[in-house]
C-alpha cells in the first residue's frame, strides 16, 4: 500500500480524486493551500477557489470518506511566485496565466516537496490529464485527457520527469458529468458546486484595479497610436489593457480597432485591425520539455498559444541558447507575449515554453 497526498480545493475535481485515490487501497492524507486571505484581495465571500467556504467543503468530504485532512499556509509562496509576477508581467504589458505558475510554483514544487517531508509517495490531484510511463523511451508522458472539453495538460507543461512520476490524475479518463455523479452518489456536499471560472485572487476579474491595490502604484495613462505611429487617443495605463482586445477602447473609429502591441517604454498602446493581429512564428523562454530530451532538429507539432486556443500544426525547435522557435503553417491571430505555447504530438505534451516575441507577417502587427 502506498502513501498519497491529496491537494483538495473544495471543488467536486479534487474531491472525487480523492474518492478514487481512497477507493484504490492507497492510505490518504487531504489537504488544502491556503493561498491568500480573501481580504486581502478585497473579497468577503465565497467566489474565489481558496475561501473559507472552500476548506470546509474540502473538510468535509475528506471526513466523508475517513482521511485525515490539513491545510498548509502557502501565501507567502503564493504572493512571490504567482500574484507578484502577475502584477509584474502585465506592468511589463505581458499577459501572464497565473494558473501554470501555481501549478508549477505551488502544486508540483511547495507541495511536492511536503509530500517528500512526509515520507509519502504520490501528489493526486483533480486535474483533467493523464501521466503514462514510455518504457520505450523510459520518460514519463503527460497527455490530453479523454475529454476534450475538459482537457488541461496545457496548464501542466511545466512537469518535470521527477514529478510526473510522483503524480496521478485520476480524472484523465473521465468526462465531467460522470465526475458529478460519482460525487452525487457518495453524497458529497460540493457534487453540483459551480466551477470555478475567475483567477482566484481576481474574483471580479478587474485586473488593473487588482494591480493597482496590489502594487499600492496607480496605472499611468498614456496614448493610443496608429500603426504609423499617429495619435488617436488616450489609454487608461497598459494595465488595462492585452493583445487582441476590442472592448473598452473608447475610441470612435469608422472600422473596428483592436490592441495590437503594448509598448511600455514609451507607454503607448498600438491600435489596428483585425489583420494586423495575425503572425506565423514566435519565440519562446524558459522551456520545458516532457516527452523528449531535447529539440534541436524542427519538429512537427500541434500547438496552443492559449488555453482556450485549438492547437494548430507548426514545426519547433530550440535554438543554440536554448529558446523555443515555433513556426506556424497559417498565421495565427493575437499571439501574445507572457501566455505560454504548448506542443502536441497527439494526445502527448511534446514541451511548451513563455512566449517573448512574435515574428509578425507585416508591419503594423509585429508584437516583439
Amino acid at each position: 500500500m502506498k502513501k498519497a497526498m491529496i491537494a483538495m480545493s473544495g471543488g467536486v475535481d479534487s474531491s472525487v480524486a480523492a474518492l478514487l485515490t481512497k477507493e484504490s487501497g492507497d492510505e490518504c492524507i487531504g489537504v488544502t493551500m491556503k493561498l491568500f486571505e480573501n481580504e486581502d484581495i478585497g473579497e468577503e465571500k465565497e467566489k474565489s477557489c481558496c475561501s473559507l467556504n472552500d476548506v470546509e467543503d474540502a473538510r468535509a468530504v475528506a471526513y466523508r470518506i475517513g482521511m485525515p485532512y490539513y491545510v498548509l499556509n502557502f501565501t507567502e509562496s503564493f504572493r512571490e511566485s504567482v500574484m507578484d509576477h502577475f502584477a509584474e508581467s502585465y506592468k511589463k504589458g505581458y499577459t501572464p496565466n497565473p494558473c501554470i505558475d501555481c501549478n508549477r510554483y505551488l502544486k508540483f514544487d511547495q507541495l511536492f516537496r511536503k509530500m517528500k517531508e512526509l515520507s509519502l509517495d504520490y501528489i493526486v490531484t483533480g486535474h483533467y490529464a493523464r501521466v503514462e510511463y514510455d518504457s520505450t523511451t523510459g520518460r514519463y508522458l503527460l497527455k490530453r485527457a479523454v475529454d476534450p472539453a475538459k482537457d488541461q495538460s496545457y496548464v501542466l507543461y511545466t512537469l518535470t520527469q521527477e514529478q510526473l512520476a510522483h503524480i496521478k490524475f485520476p480524472l484523465g479518463a473521465l468526462c465531467k458529468e460522470e465526475v458529478r455523479k460519482k460525487a452525487e452518489e457518495n453524497g458529497f456536499i460540493n457534487a453540483r458546486k459551480h466551477d470555478s471560472q475567475d483567477i482566484c485572487f481576481v474574483p471580479d476579474g478587474d485586473y488593473a484595479s487588482f494591480i493597482e491595490r496590489y502594487t499600492g502604484k496607480a496605472d499611468v495613462p498614456g496614448d493610443f497610436v496608429d500603426s504609423s505611429g499617429t495619435v488617436i487617443g488616450r489609454h487608461k495605463g497598459v494595465t488595462h489593457y492585452t493583445v487582441g482586445q476590442r472592448r473598452g477602447l473608447g475610441i470612435p473609429a469608422k472600422n473596428r480597432l483592436y490592441v495590437c502591441r503594448i509598448d511600455t517604454e514609451s507607454n503607448k498602446v498600438i491600435l489596428g485591425s483585425n489583420e494586423d493581429l495575425f503572425a506565423s512564428e514566435l519565440i519562446a523562454g524558459d522551456v520545458n520539455l516532457i516527452s523528449v530530451d531535447s529539440l534541436n532538429e524542427p519538429m512537427h507539432v500541434k500547438a496552443k498559444i492559449r488555453y482556450r486556443h485549438e492547437a494548430q500544426d507548426a514545426s519547433a525547435f530550440c535554438t543554440p541558447d536554448g529558446k523555443l522557435h515555433v513556426k506556424y503553417e497559417k498565421p495565427q491571430r493575437a499571439i501574445t507575449k507572457g501566455q505560454s505555447v504548448v506542443m502536441y504530438d497527439g494526445d502527448v505534451v511534446v514541451g511548451g515554453g513563455i512566449i517573448e516575441s512574435i515574428v509578425a507577417d507585416n508591419i503594423s502587427a509585429a508584437n516583439g
